[in-house]
């Protein structure tokens, strides 16, 4: 990096010299004694700077800069994956099963068993294994990221982050993350200032600034280094963002450092060329890595349902068992088993003693646990897992979610979640660069009570369409502008077309210099630098915040271009209204008092080229009137309605005022602030503030300014369907409060007629008011907002809650939550403000476990890590700003809008997939499950199986694990079209309609039934007739092939009427499973008697030439299926659903031919809808009519009281008379 002139221009500034309030981080007393606390408990670390080979070993041996999030290592990996496997019941059940099969008490071949658990552990390892390296792989991408490292005699060469230890020393240049928590020792700035990020750390926008200490500037290039050494004795590693204690130890002095010196890791530098820092702690010790929580394991509501389901077949497994050992124990006692035929008394079984009944029947219950097994379905998991990541790829090649500017894709990070998708009903969003870009856009601005750029919005536009009414010729070509310039706009972070401003027309305007001072306020208030010429000799600029960065980019296109910034001096290029020609004007600066929270104003105090004193003012709207002086009015009231009318356009809002400073008054303050700086202590804060308040007086008002925070894409329509589809919305953002009901009106959360409840604190508790004062108030206000809920008619009064920080913390208090959340739940909307990342965390576990409802939640940044771990779905924003959201995001998007598709789509699909997959396995497990219980009843219950040992390994590996998954893949209810165009579709999931007990429980009927009209009629048509021409009759053997052929053949037909959306797949998977079957008996019967023993030849010249195996299989096929056939039938022709409506009118053309019921359908979605677009479009269509019928009164009443019309209506009678 230069250090020349050239490289060095900026550092010209020492914004020491400027004095300025700290912004929006806790304030550090740098006096306070940190020696009484180094090296006790705590504060123990000792870092050797240049000296990172001292940190190779103890005693102060520190981790080195890797991070990993991987939930595995090559060690780990065997004994925690077996043990997440056995954790579920199933498969701790067919541990159990096989290792049953190994003893005598099995009723089938060990390999039976066992093989099917290992392929479905093993599957499901696997996929577990990818998805972990698929994390190492990240973790290696950030890992290697490259860093300049001294390695000696003043040579920096690039390292890998990894690679870093405690006590190197680092150059990090101009918008590079910083590698580790690095102590600042100097910069590119020559006072060692430099500005800092932390979007990723606390999701605030405004740049921080960090400087180094005095000491240390001298260190600004290599080769200083070479010899530097030096001892930082500081605290332990600790979460905590906002504090610091150590000393430097440097040159035989010791120098007190702060949270001013610290620069955090996954922090960004800006605005600085470069910095030199030492590493103080590395990987794991970091404050950002202590911040971050492993990601929980998640499992969405259906699974967690299913576990039950599990259970609920693992009761009537056992319930069979215990009938059929009893059974066996009768049947033993009674004189049935005495008959020789059975050969009791032979000792073939060493385990059956028919002297003794009851531990015989106990052995029998043994035998028949691992006997009816197959009532528990083994593949459901690994079933569902496969088609959980089949889904999963379907849902990142949608084209539909894929952003060409940025060239991202929706990436599905987990397959876990993907029919929870399809149940969310809360959605915590944040605000920054989730649904806004973060880039500021000059709009609207009000000068001498007169509104320029006015607009018609999208809203109006779509209330008059939906009213038939004719706009201007603006509206119906599309532009909107009231007053505009036929010049399209060409200039980033300027959004403004008005021809009574643009092209120096305000030159002749009425009071013109009224105008002047407004754009110099514009051009002078700010803490912004000029950083490069783009084309057509306009200047770049860069500053703490980026309305800032709009004012000074609008500023120069009305002809106030800020040049030049010095210490003590401020360069302007203006417009000369009287002779039209720019002339450069020098200012002198004396004060810069900034914004803040608290202030929420900044003024700098300036003099011009004659010696006159300014005070220039810009700031909240209620701030700056109190301020104003009486003859400083004049404009008030209209301002006061443009910006309202501003803020109803979700655009920010600042007033600009000012007021001429005379020089006796100006030193009578200075030398007060002067002595209020000089002061040590905690009372020198609230000093400067009452000096501030001096000055920042008697104001006179200019007029008012709108930037639009610009949304993303499709955000306001995107929230339209979401609302449509019954998801309540909830904004948690750490903006200001007038900056998030702002963003609420400009994404059609918040409209004109919502009423809003504001919960805060009337003022600020003073430090001796106790705790408790403070939440009776917040109680009193909750209180009186439920009452108000409660009386008023929620059908025309929607409500929105909008929560300050402070009011929040003290809500979210364990006496006062379930008060706070019993008014937010009722209200259609909730607004938090000044939400730390904390806070955000625990107010989506809190509305989690109160509501009980799904809640996703949604962010971008590092600050939204924990609410995104904490929501039942995360999800992160794939943005600008790093990709910690991302990285511990179970989705990521490229922009909020794709989330609409994603759960109305792929969500309401997933879920309607899992949850007919489930109850099928459900269902086709108890078809071929209690055959097995009914034969042995047939046989008295000898525990004997009915089935060859390959058909029954063959049943859920092979013949019927296909069919399911296309259904669990490729089944659509409606098209991605359709769903959208229906979003109140999408509440099936959200009321768990297809995955209820009711549903449930009729599938387990409906398994019971198939599998007695299967049996039964299989023994009953079989028995009585001989098998072919010969006279043979059925044997077992017979009877169970036949019997298996019909559950092969009734499952499968069975899952043919469950799908809606046959793909080719769908009939190839189904209709080729029955055909393996056939292939495989085929194959199988032709063996040796070695292999095929009982079943040589059965098919070939028994079974299959026998016209009643054939006849059989119809006649069960008919009846197993009729009942779910007549099911269907009543139910979509007597009680159908709105998926079963729209599909019909989709399939017979009715959407074609009948449009107008088509889309009276569509508004049935919208009734319920009291927030998004379509909404507020029904608020402003109502608010029109009201309008226009209130005029319509006003003129009848008007026209009926004139004299003319009482002369008219008197002659009328008289003639009438007549």
């Amino acid at each position: 990096m230069s250090s020349g002139p050239t490289g060095r221009r900026k550092q010209k500034l020492k914004w020491s010299k400027l004095y300025t309030f700290s912004c929006l981080r806790p304030t550090t007393d740098e006096s306070a004694p940190t020696d009484r606390l180094l090296g006790q408990p705590g504060f123990s670390r000792v870092v050797f700077c240049n000296e990172s080979q001292l940190h190779k070993s103890k005693p102060h041996k520190y981790p080195n800069n890797y991070v990993s999030t991987t939930k595995y290592n090559l060690i780990t990996f065997l004994p925690r994956a077996l043990f997440e496997q056995f954790r579920r019941v199933a498969n701790l059940y067919f541990l159990l099963a096989a290792i049953l099969s190994v003893t005598p008490l099995a009723a089938f071949n060990p390999v039976s068993v066992i093989a099917p658990l290992v392929f479905v552990v093993g599957l499901s390892m696997l996929k577990e294994a990818i998805e972990d390296w698929h994390r190492f792989l990240q973790d290696r991408n950030v890992n290697s990221r490259r860093v300049k490292v001294h390695v000696g005699n003043g040579l920096f060469v690039q390292k890998s982050w990894e690679s870093l230890l405690v006590g190197d020393i680092v150059k990090v240049s101009k918008n590079e993350y910083f590698p580790g928590d690095l102590l600042l020792l100097s910069s590119s700035y020559e006072d060692g200032l430099c500005y800092v990020e932390t979007m990723n750390l606390d999701g605030e926008t405004n740049l921080k600034a960090k400087r180094s200490l005095e000491n240390t500037l001298g260190l600004d290039e290599d080769a200083a280094f070479c010899k530097f050494k030096a001892t930082v004795r500081c605290e332990d590693p600790n979460p905590s963002l906002y504090t610091f204690v150590g000393n430097l130890d440097f040159e035989k002095e010791s120098y007190p450092l702060s949270p001013s010196q610290l620069l955090l890791r996954d922090s960004k530098l800006r605005n600085t060329e470069f910095v030199y820092g030492v590493v103080i702690f590395s990987g794991p010790d970091t404050k950002a890595i202590r911040n971050s929580t492993r990601s929980p394991s998640k499992r969405s509501r259906v699974e967690r349902k299913m576990d039950r389901v599990i259970y609920l077949l693992f009761g009537m497994m056992v319930l069979i068992s215990l009938i059929s050992g009893i059974g066996s124990a009768l049947f033993t006692k009674s004189g049935n088993s005495k008959e020789w035929y059975l050969l009791l008394h032979d000792d073939t079984d060493n385990l059956f003693d028919p002297e003794d009944p009851m531990s015989s029947g106990l052995l029998q219950f043994v035998r028949a646990l691992v006997l009816y097994g197959y009532l528990i379905p083994i593949s459901l998991y690994v079933s569902i897992e496969l088609v959980k990541v089949l889904q999963a790829m379907l849902i990142n090649k949608d084209l539909a979610m894929y952003d060409e500017t940025t060239g991202k894709a929706v990436e599905a990070r987990t397959s876990n979640l993907n029919e929870e998708l399809g149940q969310v009903e809360m959605i915590l969003s944040d605000k920054t660069g989730t649904l806004t870009c973060n880039q500021m856009e000059f709009r609207k601005c009000s000068i001498e009570g007169i509104s320029y750029g006015g607009e018609v919005t999208e809203v109006d536009l779509a209330a008059s369409r939906r009213m038939n009414i004719d706009g201007s010729e603006d509206t119906k070509t599309g532009n909107s502008r009231i007053s505009s310039s036929q010049k399209p706009t060409v200039v980033k972070g300027f959004n403004f077309r008005d021809n009574r401003l643009m092209d120096k027309m305000w030159i002749y305007r009425s009071n013109v210099s009224d105008m002047i001072m407004f754009f110099r306020v514009m051009a002078l208030c700010h803490t912004g630098i000029p950083v490069e010429e783009n084309r057509g000799n306009k200047l770049m600029y860069e500053a703490e915040s980026p309305e800032e960065v709009a004012f000074l980019i609008a500023a120069q296109e009305f002809g106030f271009k800020f040049c030049q910034r010095t210490q003590s001096t401020l360069v302007l290029q203006e417009l000369d209204p009287s002779s039209g020609l720019e002339v450069k004007r020098e200012y002198k600066l004396l004060n810069l008092l900034e914004f803040n929270s608290s202030r929420k104003r900044m003024s700098v105090i300036i003099s011009n080229e004659d010696g006159e004193i300014f005070l220039l003012c810009k700031g909240a709207d209620d701030v700056i009137f109190d301020r104003l002086a009486d003859n400083g009015r004049t404009y008030q009231q209209a301002t006061v309605m443009h910006l309202s009318m501003y803020a109803e356009d979700g655009l920010r809002t600042m007033v600009f005022a000012y007021k001429k400073v005379g020089l006796p008054e100006y030193e009578n303050w200075s030398s007060v602030f002067k002595q209020a700086k000089a002061t040590i202590g905690p009372e020198r804060e609230e000093l400067l503030e009452n000096a501030s308040e001096m000055i920042e007086k008697d104001l006179l008002l200019l007029g008012a300014v709108a930037v639009e925070d610009k949304l993303q894409k499709g955000v306001p329509e995107c929230i339209d369907k979401l609302a449509q589809a019954g998801l309540k919305i909830w904004l948690l953002t750490g903006d200001k409060k007038e900056t998030a009901v702002n963003i609420g009106f400009a994404c059609s959360l918040l409209r004109h007629d919502m009423k809003q409840l504001h919960l805060c604190l009337r003022k600020e508790s003073p430090s001796n008011q106790q705790m408790k004062d403070v939440k009776e108030e917040i109680l009193s206000q909750l209180q009186s907002y439920n009452q108000l809920i409660t009386e008023e008619n929620r059908e025309g009064d929607p409500f929105a809650l909008v929560v300050d920080g402070k009011a929040l913390e003290v809500s979210l208090s364990y006496d006062v939550r379930n008060e706070f959340l019993s008014v937010a739940m009722k209200c259609d909307v909730v607004i938090c403000c000044r939400v730390s990342p904390k806070q955000k965390a625990l107010i989506t576990r809190t509305v989690k476990e109160h509501s009980g409802k799904t809640v996703l939640a949604i962010g971008d940044g590092a600050n939204d890590v924990g609410m995104i771990q904490e929501a039942d779905i995360g999800v992160g924003i794939s943005g600008m700003e790093g990709m910690q959201a991302v990285m511990a995001s179970d989705f990521s998007l490229p922009q909020f809008r794709f989330l609409e598709r994603l759960l109305i789509v792929h969500g309401h699909w997933c879920y309607k997939r899992i949850s007919k997959m489930i109850l099928y396995f459900v269902y086709k497990n108890i078809a071929f499950g209690l055959t097995l219980f009914y034969y042995n009843i047939f046989t008295g219950f000898s525990g004997q199986d009915l089935y060859d040992d390959w058909y029954m390994v063959m049943f859920n590996v092979l013949l019927t694990s296909l069919p399911v998954i296309s259904l669990g893949v490729l089944e659509q209810d409606v098209s991605s079209d359709v769903c959208l165009k229906f979003p109140a579709l999408y509440q099936e999931g959200q009321r768990n309609i297809c995955f209820s007990w009711k549903r449930i429980i009729g599938w387990i009927l409906n398994g019971i039934l198939a599998s007695i009209a299967v049996f039964t009629t299989s023994i009953y048509v079989l028995s009585p007739s001989a098998l072919n021409k010969d006279g043979n009759v059925a044997d077992i053997e017979h009877i169970g092939t036949i019997t298996y052929t019909c559950i092969i053949w009734t499952v499968n037909c069975q899952i043919a009427l469950m799908i809606s959306h046959f793909t080719w797949i769908s009939h190839f998977l189904i209709w080729g499973s029955i055909l393996c079957w056939y292939l495989f008996l085929y194959s199988y019967d032709i063996l040796p008697p070695t292999y095929s023993k009982n079943v040589f030849h059965i098919f070939t010249e028994q079974i299959g030439p026998a016209p009643v195996y054939w006849i059989a299989t119809l006649l069960v096929l008919v009846i197993s299926l009729l009942p779910y056939f007549t099911h269907i039938v009543i139910r979509r022709s007597f009680f159908p659903m709105d998926d079963h409506i729209i599909q019909e009118m989709k399939y017979s053309g009715t959407d074609v031919r009948d449009t107008p019921m088509w889309l009276r359908e569509q508004e049935k979605s919208k009734q319920l809808t009291q927030v998004g677009y379509s909404a507020r479009v029904d608020a402003k269509i109502r608010h029109l009519k009201e309008q226009l019928h209130k005029k319509r009164k006003s003129f009848y009443l008007s026209v009926t009281n004139s004299p003319v019309y009482k002369t008219v209506m008197r002659r009328d009678v008289v003639s009438t008379l007549h």
